[in-house]
This record gives structure tokens, sequence and C-alpha cells, in this order.
């Protein structure tokens, strides 16, 4: 089975909150609503340095698929 990059998700017990699952490595989900990430699985070929650089890339690619979902669900 092919996997999304991300999905997104709520839940009932956080109202307030949207979050974003990457499914690609390094695996993590994120709130939106104040950008805490959270790590399934611990990047361990990453060094610091390169793993913010690729956070900050990720972060920003989450924040364009939450736009576009959103978009799309505004349409119909």
């Amino acid at each position: 089975m092919e996997l999304p990059k991300f999905v997104l998700a709520d839940n009932t017990e956080f109202p307030d909150d949207i979050f974003i699952i990457h499914l690609d490595y390094p695996r993590f989900i994120i709130n939106l609503k104040d950008d805490e990430v959270e790590f399934m699985e611990e990047p361990e070929d990453l060094d610091e340095n390169e793993l913010n650089a690729e956070m900050e890339g990720l972060i920003v690619l989450a924040n364009e698929f939450y736009d576009r979902e959103v978009a799309y669900y505004e349409k119909e």
C-alpha cells in the first residue's frame, strides 16, 4: 500500500487543535495550533543541524498541504 506523505487529523478531545501527520521518514506529528512537533521515532541518521534544516522544509510543506486541503473543502 502506498501512503500519502501527509495526513490531516483532528480529535474531539482537542477541539481547537489540528494535526498534520508526516508518514515519511522522519515520522512526526505537528500541531498547527502551536507548531509543536512530536516525533514518532527518533531520527538517528541525522545530526542536529541536518535535522533542523530538514524539519524547516517539512514544516513548510505540512502547512502548504493544510492550505490545499482547506481550500479543497471550502470549494465543496
